[in-house]
């Protein structure tokens, strides 16, 4: 029988892998999120997972490698809170990852289905996923590699943003279903007055026919310096010299 987070990864998620309930497989690769705090373990995954480049950019890696992390991470946690109005237990000491075979996250493994939030608040809804796993997280990832935090939150903030408007269009949804989400990503501070790291993470700018919006991020993911890589689909800078390549 299909959990309640299975129930969901229909319309726009029926592509993705809904997150493990309960105790993971012991033949799969498995580690605490909270270990990734520690410089050894996360030098370990983005060792492993620069391998798979000729040449690498340390900065750029553990840019790519966040949005591996992150997009298991916010598509889950944005269905259950959006359409089942369930906080999941996300904080990093509550989630395990299943790794991939080059170090990647492959899927995420957490206690149970959540509960009922506490709050229909847009900030506080969201508030575990900021302030105990994106927050710690990103400042261990820009600590580490030396890429700007802000990379890391225009990773998320992209993430959040696409599955937000994806969200919409979901069975379940209704037609207010995505607002604290689009709330939140609206407002420049957070309830306590710090600034908000997910504000505005994406613009649609104009086509030059006019005749449509194209989405595009306010900050580049540095990806391209990875030389085997391109710049994203949706990239802010002007790609001169090398056409696109979309995607992670």
């Amino acid at each position: 029988m299909k959990t309640v987070l299975e129930n969901l990864y229909s319309g726009p998620l029926d592509k993705l892998t809904p997150p493990g309930v309960g105790e993971p497989s012991g033949q799969n690769s498995i580690l605490r999120a909270i270990d990734l705090l520690e410089p050894g373990q996360l030098e370990a995954q983005l060792t492993r997972f620069s391998t798979k480049y000729a040449q690498s950019d340390l900065r750029a890696v553990a840019s790519v490698w966040s949005k591996w992390h992150f997009s298991p991470l916010i598509s889950s946690t944005l269905a259950a809170n959006l359409l089942l109005e369930h906080e999941l237990p996300v904080s990093l000491d509550e989630v395990r990852i299943e790794v991939g075979p080059e170090g990647q996250t492959r899927r995420l493994w957490i206690t149970d289905t959540g509960q009922p939030l506490d709050s229909q608040n847009a900030f506080t809804r969201f508030s575990k996923l900021i302030d105990r796993h994106l927050v710690p997280l990103i400042t261990a990832l820009a600590d580490y590699s030396g890429a700007s935090p802000k990379v890391f939150w225009s990773n998320a903030g992209n993430l959040f943003e696409y599955f937000t408007e994806s969200l919409q269009t979901h069975p379940l949804a209704n037609p207010c279903s995505v607002e604290p989400a689009r709330e939140l990503l609206a407002s420049r501070y957070l309830q306590d007055g710090r600034r908000n790291p997910l504000f505005r993470p994406v613009n649609y700018v104009t086509t030059k026919t006019g005749e449509g919006c194209e989405r595009r991020r306010r900050l580049c993911c540095i990806r391209y310096l990875i030389p085997e890589l391109e710049y994203c689909s949706n990239c802010p800078l002007v790609r001169k010299s090398r056409p696109s390549k979309a995607q992670v």
